[in-house]
């Protein structure tokens, strides 16, 4: 485009120039055979004071040839030469000259410099100093141009689209070639400017008809619009006609570049089709090989070509080539796709030789220059891991995947869910299940898309048909199918089955079994009750353990051993069962899992006789018991350790005031002696408590027992359970709960336990504080009991069950019922979760139709009270239930059923209410919608109005201007005509003066030897008219051009002062119009020239 082609363009032959010395002599210059060094030629031209078209010619010839600087200095001096001879005028054309060889050099130079390269050192300009030198020169010549009233040449407005497209300003440059276009459709240089335009906007198929338009009016044209019809067609998916331009293209220039490297790529890319036979893909990619070396030995400050060469050293292992060739895409790159892979292939090297601070620069600037590129990320996150930064990393990835217009990349996901699945310290324990609920839908989501039996899909050959390569590299990844298993441990054995199956039938395909594999489908299968299968895995498992190095055999073939001992065991067969106990314990005696529980009490008897005074192992017997179930036999034991013991033993008080409590809570005895006795339960608890603080001030299991007491008033009335209600038994709560709630916040720093979390919650709640105790019962559920404990799934229930009905809120009724449905899940049996259920599916119904219809939805109402039928169903259940003890009313659940049925009546009104309400309200914002688009509509209207009386004005300009210059070039072929018969005339008035037969004391520099004059020289009369003009835009005309083309004569002031006064009136008559450019001759001569 700039003419910065890497080798000449082959000239036409016979070609010269002559030059006029002093008027008697004439050197004539062959293009053909031009000096390297100009220096001689420049004296020439300055001593004969040449015309501009001559330097510019001379300067084009140098420049074809590729001498830059000898072309440069014959601009230059040029220019110097013009403005000594007072010729400013005439400069125009060599600052075009000028600025097109700088923005040549443009093309050449780096965009930006590495201030820390470590192997591609650069000390040249940077391109946008030669641009803003192009600019400069650019507007001096416009200055000049317009001083001298020729601005606007064709050769200006070519340099100036051809400056703005190496700027990036597109759409300016698109309008400054379509006014060259308009002028003349068949301008090559406008038409490539127009189709590298439209390829660099992806207009592919415009691109596409505009570089066939310039093939078909120049076949040799340069650069060669073969490659950008290649580029379109691979674009648009033509990739074997692309081909075919490209190899077309290196017919005709053999040693372009583009070319090569293009067909390289392409054979590089075909070496990665699996499709082809193992020999043809090695064969292309030698091939690809060969021509990209070609073509960076061509180019070497090419980027395309340095990338592509460093991925192939990069595979090599050539680490410093490799940087070097990286460093030199980034410096060179000319679009961010190219610059982005420079910086990533240059964080692969500094990765590989350890230098992370580099790498993680260069990862980085990768991502600025392309935010979407998985690369980058990838390399980014993997860095931060190497640098422990592992909560980076995920922010990493994360944030990459949340982007809407990013690519969902498979290995991404997967690397993120194993991020988030993997332990990590100073978590918390609900911010590890939340993570692990996320790495379980990263991991369905890639399952899915690779469609292995991870999500239940049905694989073919295990993986999906339509796969990429590095999706079925991912599917063949057995360690990715494992991390799944774990993460669905405790939530689908399904699903954890499908997954370990998948990672057996990779590891089969490897060629190698995996033990622990096999162990661990045993293990499923045992769980689900197929003990044959599970058997028969257990042995395969112990086989290929046996195959292995002692070490990890061992380790492997203990846990082995045990399964299989337990499925003995299960299938009846005791002798085998104990063989391969005893063999484990022979092993590894201190393989506790081995003994059962009956064993671990009698080995804790055998404990207790033998250190009967311990009080360690007492304490380890009494929180035995407790967690056993058996509360009367370790109220007895810790009993009988304070009396006989040591009565201030501080476990033993705790444990004490524990059991006294809970056996004085659980006693449901209503009598007036039940009620003595739980009172004196409750006193002797708090009593035990207060004597383990009075022993051990800062003893915190003590202090929550003692505020556990407070908090229920245990001391009291615990609210009418121990007696009537007292008129203060509001105000008297409230001070209980937030003196409990004062002791558990000075708990909570000492003991990290569940519970505590849950009684704050307990004081909240008696508090009417709903918000603040399901933030308790939250924090307690997620961190220390991951949602699996009914009892604070209960209160969860609770809580919201009472914010629904102070909030009138459909919404935490449903969160309410959804915690009970939890809870129920959990404890199946549990008739009392039941009720629940059924309460609070009545009661939401019940809700929402109090509620006017603007506070609520039909979705909402007819969900509602569907529900509300299902807990209608329930309550028939349960009234009806015939088991001797239920833990609700039979009666109440009765009543309740009843009270269902009027309230189920009133439902068919209120839904036909709601909908009519919702229609009402749809049809309002119906009618504001349409009202603010008969508006919209209204004012597009009036701008569609505005628009079209600003195009008709525009073409009314149009047409005013082309009709003046119709009629300035009217007046000028007019003002031509009177100066032609002007000058035969004067002519004629000559030759009657002097009267004189012969010339031959006149005899010029342009005859021969002989003395006869020869015909002048068209040439030279146009020189001479120059002269008498004073150089107009005739020579801009001929700027790059080889031929000598008629020049236009300026009319001028002296001219007129020796006219008859016939003529200077006759001239009067027509008005003065300043000479307009001729399109053709300047067009033609920018297309030889700029091709």
């Amino acid at each position: 485009m700039n003419g910065a082609t890497s080798t000449p363009s082959p000239p036409p032959p016979g070609r010269s120039i002559d030059i006029e010395l002093g008027g008697q002599e004439v050197i004539t210059i062959e293009l053909d055979n031009l000096d390297p060094n100009p220096d001689d030629l420049l004296e020439v031209l300055k001593e004969a004071q040449c015309k501009v078209w001559i330097w510019t010619r001379l300067a084009a010839e140098y420049w074809r040839r590729g001498l830059l600087d000898a072309a440069e200095k014959i601009a230059q001096t040029a220019e110097a030469t013009l403005k000594a001879n007072g010729a400013e005028a005439s400069l125009p054309p060599v600052c075009s000259f000028l600025v097109n060889l700088q923005i040549a050099r443009a093309s050449k130079a780096p965009k930006l410099k590495l201030p820390n390269a470590r192997q591609d050192i650069i000390a040249e300009k940077s391109r946008e100093e030669y641009n803003k030198e192009a600019t400069r020169i650019f507007n001096d010549g416009e200055r000049i141009a317009s001083q001298h009233g020729v601005s606007g040449t064709m050769l200006a407005v070519l340099t100036r689209g051809i400056l703005q497209m190496t700027s990036g300003q597109w759409d300016d440059a698109g309008r400054t070639f379509d006014s060259v276009l308009a002028e003349k459709p068949t301008n090559v240089v406008a038409l490539l400017g127009k189709a590298k335009i439209a390829y660099a906007k992806r207009q592919l198929p415009q691109a596409l008809k505009l570089f066939q338009k310039v093939l078909q009016l120049n076949p040799n044209c340069r650069p060669d619009p073969r490659i950008g019809i290649g580029l379109c067609l691979w674009g648009m998916d033509h990739k074997a006609k692309a081909k075919a331009a490209w190899q077309r293209s290196l017919e005709v220039n053999p040693g372009d570049w583009s070319a090569q490297l293009l067909l390289g790529l392409e054979a590089l890319n075909a070496s990665k089709n699996e499709n082809q036979p193992e020999e043809e893909r090695r064969e292309e990619f030698l091939r690809g090989t060969r021509l990209i070396e070609r073509a960076f030995n061509a180019n070497q400050k090419n980027s395309a070509a340095a990338n592509a060469l460093c991925e192939l050293f990069l595979q090599k292992g050539q680490t410093k080539r490799a940087l070097k060739l990286a460093e030199r895409t980034i410096q060179f790159a000319d679009v961010k796709g190219i610059l982005c892979d420079g910086y990533i292939r240059a964080g692969r090297v500094c990765h590989k030789e350890g230098s992370i601070r580099d790498a993680m620069g260069h990862f980085q600037k990768a991502k600025e220059a392309r935010k979407d590129n998985v690369l980058a990320t990838i390399g980014l996150a993997q860095l931060q891991l190497r640098n422990d930064e592992f909560a980076a990393a995920i922010h990493t990835l994360d944030s990459f995947l949340q982007t809407p217009n990013n690519p969902k990349s498979l290995e991404l996901m997967a690397m993120l869910a194993s991020l988030r699945a993997y332990p990590r310290t100073g978590v918390s324990s609900a911010d590890k299940v939340e993570e692990k609920k996320r790495a379980r839908e990263l991991f369905d989501k890639v399952c899915k898309a690779i469609a292995t039996p991870g999500d239940g899909s049905t694989p073919v050959n295990g993986h999906s048909q339509a796969l990429t390569s590095s999706a079925r590299k991912l599917g063949e990844d057995a360690e990715m199918f494992i991390e799944i298993a774990k993460l669905y441990q405790d939530e689908s054995l399904e699903t954890m089955e499908r997954a370990y199956k998948q990672a057996l039938r990779n590891n089969e395909v490897s060629g190698k079994t995996e033990p622990r594999l096999v162990n661990n489908l045993g293990a499923l299968r045992h769980l689900e009750g197929h003990f044959d299968e599970a058997r028969s895995l257990y042995e395969t498992s112990l086989t290929h353990a046996a195959g292995l190095d002692s070490s990890a055999a061992e380790a492997m073939s203990t846990s082995i051993l045990y399964n299989l001992a337990r499925v003995y065991e299960d299938q009846g067969e005791e002798a085998k069962a104990k063989e391969a106990y005893d063999k484990l314990l022979a092993r590894h005696p201190e393989y506790v899992d081995v003994n059962r529980h009956n064993d671990a009490h009698e080995l804790l008897k055998q404990a207790l006789s033998s250190h009967s005074t311990n009080l360690n192992v007492r304490a380890f017997y009494t929180h035995f018991l407790i967690q056993s179930n058996l509360p009367k036999p370790a109220k007895d034991f810790v009993f009988l350790t304070l009396r006989d013991h040591d009565r201030h033993d501080i476990y033993s008080l705790c444990a004490a005031g524990w059991l006294q409590y809970h056996q004085a809570r659980e006693n449901r005895d209503s009598s007036p002696k039940g009620i003595e006795e739980r009172k004196s339960g409750f006193q002797r608890s708090a009593e035990i408590y207060e004597k383990a603080l009075h022993l051990d001030p800062l003893c915190a299991v003590a202090a929550q027992g003692l505020a556990i007491v407070v908090a229920e008033d245990a001391l009291g009335t615990m609210g009418g359970a121990l007696g009537p209600i007292a008129p203060d038994e509001a105000q008297k709560r409230m001070t209980n709960s937030r003196e409990a709630l004062d002791i558990f916040a000075k708990v909570r720093e000492s003991i990290n336990d569940g519970s505590v979390y849950t009684n704050m919650g307990h004081c909240y709640y008696a508090r009417d504080e709903f918000d603040r105790a399901i933030e308790s019962y939250e924090t307690a559920s997620k961190r220390f009991y991951s949602h699996q404990n009914v009892a604070v799934l209960l209160c969860l229930c609770r809580a919201w069950y009472a914010k629904a009905n102070k909030d009138q809120s459909f919404g935490a009724m449903n969160t309410a019922l959804q915690y009970a449905q939890k809870a129920l899940h959990l404890c199946p049996w549990d008739k009392a979760i039941l009720y629940n259920i059924a309460m609070i599916q009545h009661k939401a119904a019940e809700l929402l139709m109090s509620v006017p219809p603007a506070k609520r939805s039909l979705k909402e109402l007819q969900r509602a009270i569907e529900q509300a039928s299902h807990g209608q169903k329930l309550f028939a259940s349960l009234a009806a239930d015939k088991s001797p003890q239920v833990p609700y009313s039979r009666d109440i659940a009765d009543q309740r059923r009843k009270y269902g049925e009027s309230m189920l009546r009133r439902c068919e009104e209120q839904v036909a209410t709601q909908r009519q309400w919702e229609a009402e309200a749809q049809a309002k914002i119906e009618a504001a919608r349409q009202r603010r688009q008969e508006e919209k509509e209204r004012q597009d209207a009036a701008e569609r109005a505005r628009q079209e009386e600003l195009r008709k004005q525009a073409e009314k300009l149009a047409e005013e201007r082309r009709k003046a210059r119709e009629q300035a070039l009217e007046w000028t072929r007019e003002v031509k005509q009177l100066e032609s018969d002007e000058e035969r005339e004067k002519q004629a008035k000559k030759i009657r003066r002097t009267k004189r037969p012969e010339r031959s004391e006149n005899v010029s520099g342009d005859e021969g030897a002989s003395g006869e004059p020869r015909p002048k020289k068209r040439r030279g009369k146009l020189r001479k008219s120059a002269e008498e003009g004073g150089g107009g835009d005739g020579e801009d005309g001929a700027l790059f051009s080889g031929e000598d083309e008629e020049q236009k004569p300026r009319k001028r002031t002296k001219k007129r002062a020796v006219r008859d006064d016939d003529d200077e009136e006759e001239q009067t008559a027509a008005p003065s119009r300043k000479k307009q450019y001729k399109s053709k001759e300047v067009i033609s001569d920018s297309d030889e020239e700029m091709s």
